[in-house]
This record gives C-alpha cells, structure tokens and sequence, in this order.
C-alpha cells in the first residue's frame, strides 16, 4: 500500500546540504583572503609597490582597495561611507598600512573604527623594521596587532 511520507528522503537531503557546506568552506579556506586595506592617500605609491609585491610573490591576499581622494568632512562623505562599508563587509579582515601620514587620516580612522564595530580583524602594517611614529592611539589597542609588512601574509592564515 503506499506510502510512508517520504520522510527519509528529506533527513538524507538535509545531510547532502551540510556535507556540501563543508566542502565549500573547506574550498574557501584554501582560497585567497580578500582584505580591505585602509591608507592615507599619502601612501599610494608605497602601498601599490607592496600590493604588487604581493602579486608577484603569489600571495594568497587579495586587496580590496577604494581610495578616498575626497575631504572627510565633503558633501559626499556620507555616500562614500555606506560605499566603504559595503566593501568591508565584503571582507574578511581589513589591513592598516601605518606610516607618518597615518595619523592625520580621518578616512583611515573611520575605516578601522567601522571594520572594528562590523566585528572584522584587523592587522596594522609597515614597511621596514618598525612603525613609523607616532603610531595613532586609534591603532593602540589590543584587539589590533601591528607587523611588518613581510610577515603579513602569515598573520593573515
């Protein structure tokens, strides 16, 4: 006679849908970090030349880069914003790149203080031994670790 609701087909396709999400995060995590890197517009050139670095080393980072050319403080500032926090929502972890232009950036303080309260990591980096100095009380604290720029791509696994 018939039937028993099928009942057991459903539990072995909800097993497929998790085994399927486990492979995808396993093939994800294989994969490259898309990072969103903040910096004073200061610093493009140095920063393209350590992107391309990146590039050229086969590193498994990705930069998600939206440079802001406009004042802080523009009629545009708010739009630019809700732009700039879709993007680090898009992202896993945003990187800082810290040098002596730093501290006067109000974008790239708004953009640690956004990726912090949107719960992504953070890694603040520099070229060369050490940070340039000062280094922003912003950048200060504990849940944001500082490293060379050539230690970034383990910081990051």
């Amino acid at each position: 006679m018939g039937g028993g609701g099928g009942g057991d087909g459903n539990w072995n396709r909800l097993g497929d849908v998790r085994s399927l999400e486990e492979k995808a995060k396993a093939a994800l995590a294989g994969g490259k970090r898309n990072v969103f890197i903040s910096f004073a517009t200061e610093d493009m050139a140095e920063v393209n030349l350590l992107r391309g670095q990146a590039k050229n080393e086969n590193s498994d980072i990705e930069f998600n880069d939206h440079s802001v050319r406009e004042p802080y403080d523009s009629e545009r500032a708010d739009y630019i914003k809700s732009k700039i926090t879709e993007r680090i929502n898009r992202c896993s972890v945003t990187v800082v790149y810290v040098s002596e232009s730093t501290a006067q950036s109000r974008w790239v303080q708004w953009e640690v203080e956004k990726s912090l309260s949107l719960g992504k990591r953070v890694v603040a980096t520099h070229a060369g031994a050490s940070p340039a100095s000062p280094v922003p009380k912003w950048l200060s604290r504990p849940e944001i670790k500082v490293v060379p720029w050539s230690k970034l791509s383990g910081e990051l696994k």
